[in-house]
């Protein structure tokens, strides 16, 4: 039996998110289920057990704990199996300062960054025109992020620290989709900002699971 199950979808910046922390942590001893959400399989009653708003990713164990929210989940597991994501507790320093990086890029990326993905990924695969005054909007935010983080990125290595963390794990699904959007220049045109993404992007954990996912997605296409 799995050590656990993880309820997601494919696509799912959310689930993406956990499934690199897992696989940073070298962790496989788990069950993926996927959900459609074009099904509207997120909001069966069975999900609606595991997350009250019909939301995904989740975390079942078979003694019954059950966890939902995505960074919630790769906090959780970084701890529970010892990954080394996180700061020592006993650097006091070392872990605000994570905590700080965290809520960065919660209220100051991905929000943003979450509504250009839903407007000009999402809504493509509902058959709905993208607002581009919402997307306009959202652009200048997260350009004005990365202003701040091409400065910030200057005296250090990763957004939380000397070291890569969960925080980096955290934005690297919604800046994938800012490529796939064609926004890719927001990361490659500054300089400390597109040399964080290569470090991030060139661990090796990181490279075998995208490539891995692209395979199953040339498969399913056949």
């Amino acid at each position: 039996m799995p050590a656990f199950t993880l309820y997601g979808s494919r696509g799912s910046t959310n689930t993406d998110r956990v499934r690199l922390t897992l696989a940073e942590g070298g962790f496989t001893d788990y069950e993926l289920v996927l959900l459609n959400l074009q099904k509207g399989e997120q909001k069966s009653e069975e999900n609606m057990k595991r997350h009250p708003w019909g939301k995904i990713p989740v975390i079942t164990f078979p003694e019954g704990f059950t966890l939902y929210e995505s960074r919630a989940i790769c906090k959780y597991l970084a701890r529970k199996y010892s990954f080394p994501l996180l700061p020592p507790d006993s650097d006091v320093e070392a872990a605000a300062l994570f905590e700080q990086a965290q809520s960065v890029e919660m209220l100051y990326f991905a929000e943003p960054a979450g509504r250009i993905a839903f407007e000009k990924f999402v809504k493509k695969f509902m058959g709905l025109p993208p607002n581009d005054a919402v997307v306009s909007d959202a652009l200048r935010s997260v350009e004005m992020f990365f202003d701040v983080a091409e400065c910030l990125l200057q005296q250090k290595d990763y957004m939380a620290g000397k070291g890569f963390t969960l925080t980096d794990i955290y934005y690297i699904p919604l800046i994938q989709r800012l490529f796939a959007c064609g926004y890719g220049d927001i990361i490659l045109s500054r300089k400390a900002v597109s040399a964080w993404w290569d470090r991030c992007m060139n661990r090796p954990a990181i490279q075998k699971m995208l490539a891995a996912d692209k395979e199953a997605a040339a498969a399913a296409r056949k």
